[in-house]
């Protein structure tokens, strides 16, 4: 336990679903419960429950459901604002990048002294709302300017992410801009693979041979290659697949994650005649056992705040193959990665994924010690986080 008071803070975030920040942030919080160093409470803009809801309340987190959004204003403001004031919280930390400015401009008069901004999402939902709606764009560079203004720190999951949103890195003046990277326990991942491909391989009814590529995010709304608003390329993904399958009959494909096209995208693996060979189950909560069970994890994002599963893959001593546009900052073991151009021809990621799902696997001791000496494990992750919100960033 730290002989310091904990540390305490207030998260503001739309849920605590299956997502990047919010698996970082109940990483963090489980990390504080054991170590003492910090108090978190979650201010839930979607005003509604998920799926990590439950086990955030029963680590100590206090949850706050306020809507937010125009009909919801006057109350969001007035929740906000008492329940600062209630809180003796020494920091805010708001995850909705340029929205940040205007939840903190609602807070004015009753903000901690750390007030932190935090980008995470790919800059294209961004663009894509700039292109629809002079309204939106007003509104986000107005947020923008107020997170200039009232933030002390913005942070950002990778230094790419931070440049589309038009920071960039200092230490001096205010706010404070730094890249902040996401962190989770190493050791959950790394490990022996055999039980865990045994029992995958046993839950799909696949053989011992199998060749197994793995995808693992949100599903996108388009079934189209290089749609401006995919953010996964989830279609791109599916149809690298079905080319590699065509070659190597002992090819198979979990597609791990959930999203509004998931009956769309089975219909269509069913129409090809591969419902056999590429499944979509859906959310998964056993990533580390599919991360040590596959063979290649597919990665083929239009663009990425960071990139967390291909970060986590390498942990499970998995070969990742990713487009050149995820950050250069998520290569870890670099014998693990290959980038690939966004442009490239389904049959150029076909080659790649099928030499990067035939290579040896590298030791899980290679990537434990690469792992441990990076930003990415949530010790880090949570230290540099309570240096922050203890006023001691710089």
């Amino acid at each position: 336990m730290s002989g310091k008071r904990p540390v305490k803070v207030l998260h503001v975030i739309h849920s605590l679903g299956v997502g990047g920040v919010e698996t970082w942030l109940m990483e963090v919080l489980r990390h504080w419960s054991h170590t003492g160093a910090g108090h978190m409470d979650f201010l839930l803009t979607s005003g509604t429950r998920d799926v990590f809801d439950e086990e955030a309340a029963a680590l100590g987190a206090g949850l706050h459901y306020l809507p937010y959004g125009r009909s919801h204003l006057v109350q969001f403001t007035t929740g906000l604002r008492s329940l600062l004031r209630r809180g003796a919280y020494d920091a805010i930390h708001d995850h909705a990048d340029y929205a940040a400015g205007w939840h903190f401009l609602l807070g004015s008069g009753a903000l901690p002294p750390v007030r932190v901004a935090h980008v995470h999402n790919p800059w294209l939902h961004i663009q894509a709302n700039y292109a629809t709606s002079p309204a939106r764009r007003l509104t986000a560079a107005t947020g923008k300017r107020l997170v200039n203004g009232l933030a002390s720190h913005v942070c950002g999951t990778s230094s790419d992410i931070l440049g589309c949103y038009g920071f960039v890195p200092t230490q001096d003046g205010r706010p404070i801009v730094e890249t902040l990277h996401c962190g989770f326990a190493v050791d959950r991942f790394s490990g022996p693979r055999e039980d865990d491909r045994e029992r995958v391989l046993d839950e799909f009814g696949w053989p011992p041979e199998t060749r197994l590529v793995l995808y693992a995010g949100r599903l996108d709304h388009m079934l189209e290659e290089h749609h401006p608003t995919n953010h996964k390329n989830t279609w791109l993904a599916l149809n690298i697949v079905r080319d590699a399958a065509g070659r190597d009959p002992s090819l198979r494909m979990v597609m791990a994650g959930d999203g509004a096209s998931r009956k769309q995208l089975q219909q269509k693996v069913a129409d090809w005649g591969l419902a056999d060979r590429i499944r979509l189950p859906g959310l998964r909560h056993d990533m580390p056992a599919l991360m040590r069970a596959a063979d290649a994890l597919l990665f083929p994002s239009a663009q990425e705040g960071l990139g967390m599963a291909a970060v986590e893959a390498q942990a499970a001593g998995l070969p990742v193959v990713a487009s050149q546009a995820v950050p250069k900052e998520a290569v870890v073991v670099p014998e693990l990665f290959e980038a690939v151009p966004l442009d490239a021809t389904r049959e150029r990621w076909a080659d790649v994924l099928l030499a990067a799902a035939t290579q040896p696997r590298i030791t899980p001791e290679r990537c434990r010690a690469a792992m441990k000496s990076s930003p990415f494990t949530i010790a880090h992750s949570a230290n540099r986080l309570e240096a922050i919100y203890r006023g001691s960033g710089r």
